[in-house]
């Protein structure tokens, strides 16, 4: 039998855990200042690209695995990018792909980094990822739902990890060793550390060896990224930290009106970035929003052509306003992400009449050669 006063300090204890949680907004040690963030905008100037996947990669296990990276078609859709006037590249790693061969991965990436770099294109990695696919698994990966956006992509950590808290740590060699070997490196711009916190996969049967999502994801996700927030301070690299606003509130201007993640991520990154898949007036909206933490602003995720978010209509926008703007999607393969989300619901048996994402072909004919020489004229004028 507990006696009262153990009775009181476990009181004690729960209140103060209750509160902690309450207070996601903490900000960690090493979190750059206001003046450190816009000096690294000014030597940066105008970022412009794309989150890149070669387009025979159907998720980022496959980019970088050893047997199935593809040098050749990297190299050769990273001049396309180049010849557009794109600077910059936002590239998804995997957790699992250190445990497998971390010191072929290391290769791997600075082998990208090399030929980025030759081209004239810096890097923003991104660390974890919540959507699509909550199961991953090293090895052959699936082939791609035929006509289905992103059948393929995975989670990091996936499922296993992220909902049980005692395994977090199983990602804190990967974070603090990927973010150590390049913490210096100026081919590499910053590091997002998590896609789309909270964020779940389509409920489909075609989905395959899905497995559950995590119950509560929220709590386990916010668990997690105040983790690796504090993996990657104590590396304390030379580049900024960054996790993005992806969710829908009504504003995006105050820190009460976010949830307790994004409360978290905007409190701790070092720059503001944000994904804005709606039109120009709604993505008007949250940059002036997010004006209002005063560093600067990176929308690392648009281009959704039937939401009318066009190139024609947000580059202009971002370049006003001098956000750096990072459209998904690049060659269309095997991600399939020409096809819309509504793809999960409705059925296609060829490429739509309006691409969503993705620029070229795999033969490099473009969605609209239109489109192409706007792309070229305002990032090159």
């Amino acid at each position: 039998m507990r006696t009262l006063p153990n009775l009181c300090l476990l009181t004690i204890i729960l209140v103060f855990f209750a509160q902690c949680q309450k207070r996601p907004s903490s900000v960690l040690k090493n979190r750059w200042s206001e003046e450190r963030a816009w000096e690294w905008k000014k030597n940066n100037g105008w970022m412009v690209g794309t989150n890149f996947n070669p387009s025979t990669s159907i998720n980022q296990l496959e980019f970088w695995q050893e047997d199935t990276f593809d040098p050749e078609t990297i190299e050769k859709e990273l001049e396309w990018s180049a010849e557009l006037g794109m600077n910059l590249h936002r590239v998804y790693l995997h957790n699992l792909l250190w445990n497998q061969d971390s010191l072929g991965f290391l290769n791997r990436l600075d082998a990208y980094l090399e030929t980025a770099n030759n081209k004239g294109i810096k890097t923003l990695f991104v660390l974890l990822d919540d959507v699509w696919h909550p199961v991953p698994k090293l090895g052959k990966q699936p082939e791609p739902i035929p006509f289905v956006h992103n059948s393929g992509w995975v989670q990091a950590p996936g499922s296993a990890i992220l909902g049980d808290s005692l395994r977090h740590f199983e990602v804190k060699n990967y974070i603090k060793g990927i973010i150590s070997h390049f913490a210096h490196d100026k081919r590499v711009v910053g590091w997002d550390l998590y896609n789309e916190p909270d964020n779940v996969s389509p409920s489909d049967p075609r989905y395959p060896d899905r497995g559950p999502e995590v119950k509560e994801k929220h709590i386990y996700t916010l668990s997690l990224l105040k983790k690796i927030f504090k993996w990657a301070r104590e590396v304390n690299p030379s580049q900024p930290l960054t996790v993005g606003l992806w969710k829908e509130p009504n504003t995006w201007s105050s820190l009460d009106s976010l949830s307790p993640i994004d409360q978290f991520a905007v409190s701790n990154s070092d720059v503001i970035s944000f994904h804005a898949y709606g039109d120009l007036n709604e993505t008007k909206k949250k940059i002036e929003d997010l004006e209002k933490y005063n560093r600067p602003l990176l929308c690392t995720e648009y281009l959704a052509r039937g939401e009318e978010n066009k190139f024609q209509n947000m580059l202009p926008l971002f370049k006003e306003k001098e956000v750096a703007a990072i459209n998904w999607g690049f060659v269309a393969g095997k991600t399939n992400t020409v096809f819309p989300w509504s793809s999960w619901q409705e059925q296609f048996d060829s490429l739509p009449k309006i691409w969503h994402h993705d620029i070229y072909l795999p033969d490099k004919t473009p969605f609209d050669q239109k489109e192409i020489e706007f792309i070229k004229e305002i990032l090159m004028e």
